[in-house]
This record gives structure tokens, C-alpha cells and sequence, in this order.
């Protein structure tokens, strides 16, 4: 069973890096996997991309070239839009070319794949959402407005009143598109993705299932909590409370506004807060406790000695498709807290291995965060975290939940 794995970085960017995982996964169990991407940032030779120097200079135009229809929209949110349009990549030849049993596809955006061309692709596909761009007009993420039941238009992450604006045009162009794929497989890497998925007019007809994101857990565990705050330069005698985001509190939908304000809210003033993700801004946000910037983190046993080092990770997040850094975080026994909704609602379960506030209460956030941090049973907390994310998201679990997955399909 050969399966290509298809994705526009091998390990930049959550998506990459759970495509990435994925694919070591299906290595470990002998499958033959190869990942295709428009990106690579590691030397992992069963990860390829186009050889050309041409194309490899013309890559890093693509996601500036990718973005100019949109600009057109001075009210745009700060939420990514891609409307795919860019048709000048020969990655669908190379994938017809390696000529696998199953296409897997991930995130192909940053004018790595044109819609049109997702057609031409000849083998079976699989395709894993990491967000909503899929089955939108161009959104990755929808900001509640669900105009992916309806066709799109008006647009609200554009800012747009004109019902025929370009997510009315990218979405007739991807429904042309999947109109003319018959076996195509979609999986959501959260229960609420896949239903999204299921209510969207472009993808209602196609299969879909809920897999999650794998994590090797042999790797993900718990690190010795005093020589983690060594490492880090951490103290020692305080409540450490972690936040992690590419961009660190930047990003609105990750919550950093949402963040400030149960930090505001807490009786207990023995804390400190860890911001990975981001170094510390020219005019940092005042949380209320003193924060320490830890800057980006690109490998994995950084990660893990830092999740180990804290009491409690908190993810904020106003839309999450899975919640990665949850997972990460509770496979090393640290609780999580965050809003009981979207992804993250596969990851925690409440008052088990963390907290699920109401969304979007801060008051109850911060509530969720003190109930962790003086629970007189928070080691019990933290072995069940790990033991949950074990039992489901360990990367054999999932890595043969697919095998199983292909095999059907082929079949």
C-alpha cells in the first residue's frame, strides 16, 4: 500500500507538523509513506518536494500571490483567506507521477494546489481538514457566520454586503471541482469539523469520519518538573500558568483578549504566566502577572520539557479544529483549561483531565483555572490527561485507524 501525503510544509505550522506526524506513524507501522510539500524545512529524505531551483525561489512568492484577490477588501478581518487561484504549480503532475494507492491530503494552502487542479489528482483521496477552508468560500475559519450552509457570499471575513463577491466565486469554483471527484473521502480532525463538514452544501454528499491528530507518546510524557524550570529559568516557588500560540497572543481567535481578561479575574496572586509562540512585544499586554516570553519553539523535546515545567496550560481559543497543544500539553500530565467548545471538546473532558469553561465566560476561565491550580487532587489531574490522550491519540492508535481507513477505500 503505497500512500502520499500531501501538505504545504513538513513541519512549520500545526498542520504540518500533524501531517508530518501522521506520516511517521505510517512509517513505523511499514507502510510505505512518502510526504509531498511545497516547504520543507526538515532533512527527512521520504519527504519530498519539486527539485527545480526555479520553483523554489517562486514558492516563497506564492502566499504574497495568493493573497492579492482579497486585498481588493478593505474591511477584511484578520482571519486567512485563500482563495486557491494560482495556477502555475506543477504539484498535481509530481503526484500523478509518484502515482500512490491513496492521496492524503492536508493543508494545501499558500498557493500550493489551484482548486481546479484537485481534479486531476488520479488516485483515491483522503482529506484531512485541520480548518473550515474546505468546505468554505475561501475562510479558514468562519467566525460563527455558517456561510458555508448557504453557498457563502456576503462574506463576513471579507467584510463584504455583496452577496456575488469572490467566497460566492471560490465557492461555485470548488463546488465545479468536487462535483467531479467520486472517491473522496473527508476526515475531520474534531467531531465538531466533521459535522461542520456534513452541513456545508460543498461537502454534504462525500463520506466523512473523525480521526485525530496522532502524537507519539513515547516522546509526549512527563519530564521532571523541577528540572524543567531549570531549564527554562523558571521559578520554582510559583503557580506557572502556560499559553501558547504562533504569534503568541497576536491572533484573536486563539484568544489572547480573552486570555487577559480571566487573568484579571483570579484571587490568587502567586502566579506567573509563560507565552511561547512569540517574543516579547515592543508594548506587552498586561496580564495582570508578571510573563515570561519564551519566544518560537521548533523542536519537540523543548516543547516537552516546557508543558512538564508548568501547572496548567490554558487554551483560550475562540475556534480550535483540534487543539494540538492541548493534547501535547495533557500527554506530559499537565491539566488543560479552556472554552468547552469546537475542537478542544474531543481533548479535555471536564473536571477529569482539565476544565471546560462556558463559552466565552472569562469569569468561569478563570474559575476553571483556580479549581485546577488548588484541586487536592491534581495529581490524579494530571495522570488521567496523559492517560487520555494515550488511549486515543497515540500515534499507532490512530496511525491504524487509517491503515484501516485506506484499506477500504482500496478495496
Amino acid at each position: 500500500m503505497k500512500i502520499l501525503i500531501v501538505n504545504t510544509s513538513d513541519i512549520q505550522g500545526g498542520a504540518g507538523r500533524a501531517a508530518y506526524r501522521l506520516h511517521k506513524s505510517l512509517l513505523s507501522q511499514d507502510i510505505d509513506s512518502q510526504m509531498l510539500v511545497q516547504n520543507k524545512s526538515s532533512d527527512d529524505y521520504t519527504v519530498v518536494l519539486e527539485e527545480k531551483k526555479s520553483t523554489k525561489y517562486f514558492n516563497k512568492l506564492r502566499p504574497i500571490i495568493e493573497t492579492l484577490p482579497s486585498r481588493f477588501y478593505k474591511g477584511r478581518t484578520k482571519t486567512l483567506f485563500s482563495p486557491s487561484w494560482f495556477g502555475f504549480s506543477n504539484i498535481v503532475d509530481k503526484i500523478n507521477e509518484i502515482n500512490p494507492d491513496i492521496v492524503h491530503l492536508h493543508w494545501i494552502c499558500d498557493g500550493m494546489v489551484k482548486i481546479e487542479d484537485i481534479a486531476k489528482i488520479k488516485a483515491p483521496i483522503v482529506w484531512s481538514l485541520h480548518d473550515m477552508w474546505t468546505f468554505t468560500g475561501g475562510c479558514h475559519y468562519d467566525e460563527e457566520c455558517k456561510g458555508y450552509e448557504k453557498e457563502c457570499g456576503k462574506c463576513k471575513v471579507l467584510g463584504s454586503e455583496t452577496e456575488n463577491d469572490l467566497s460566492k466565486k471560490v465557492y461555485k469554483r470548488k463546488e465545479k471541482v468536487f462535483n467531479k471527484i467520486d472517491n473522496m473521502t473527508v476526515v475531520g480532525v474534531s467531531e465538531w469539523l466533521t459535522n461542520c463538514s456534513k452541513n456545508s452544501t460543498l461537502l454534504k454528499d462525500k463520506k466523512a469520519i473523525t480521526l485525530p491528530n496522532p502524537l507519539n507518546t513515547d516522546i509526549f510524557k512527563p519530564f521532571d518538573k523541577v528540572k524543567g524550570r531549570d531549564l527554562w529559568r523558571l521559578p520554582k516557588d510559583k503557580k506557572l500558568i502556560l499559553f501558547g500560540a504562533s504569534g503568541g497572543t497576536n491572533d484573536f481567535r486563539k484568544g489572547g483578549n480573552e486570555l487577559s481578561e480571566s487573568l484579571q479575574k483570579l484571587k490568587d496572586k502567586n502566579i506567573e504566566l509563560v507565552i511561547f509562540g512569540s517574543n516579547k512585544p515592543k508594548e506587552s499586554q498586561n496580564f495582570g502577572f508578571k510573563t515570561h516570553y519564551l519566544g518560537h519553539l521548533h523542536d519537540d523535546v523543548s516543547l516537552v520539557t516546557l508543558y512538564s515545567a508548568v501547572d496548567i496550560m490554558i487554551v483560550p481559543s475562540l475556534q480550535e479544529a483540534f487543539g494540538q497543544i492541548a493534547s501535547e500539553a495533557m500527554a506530559c500530565g499537565t491539566p488543560t483549561v479552556a472554552f468547552g467548545h469546537t475542537g478542544l471538546l474531543d481533548i479535555i473532558d471536564h473536571e477529569k483531565n482539565g476544565y471546560l469553561a462556558k463559552p466565552f465566560d472569562t469569569s468561569d476561565l478563570a474559575y476553571g483555572i483556580e479549581w485546577i491550580l488548588n484541586n487536592e487532587n491534581y495529581y490524579e489531574l494530571c495522570q488521567n490527561a496523559r492517560e487520555k490522550v494515550v488511549r486515543e491519540f497515540d500515534s499507532v492508535v490512530v496511525a491504524k485507524k487509517y491503515i484501516e481507513l485506506y484499506e477500504g477505500i482500496i478495496k
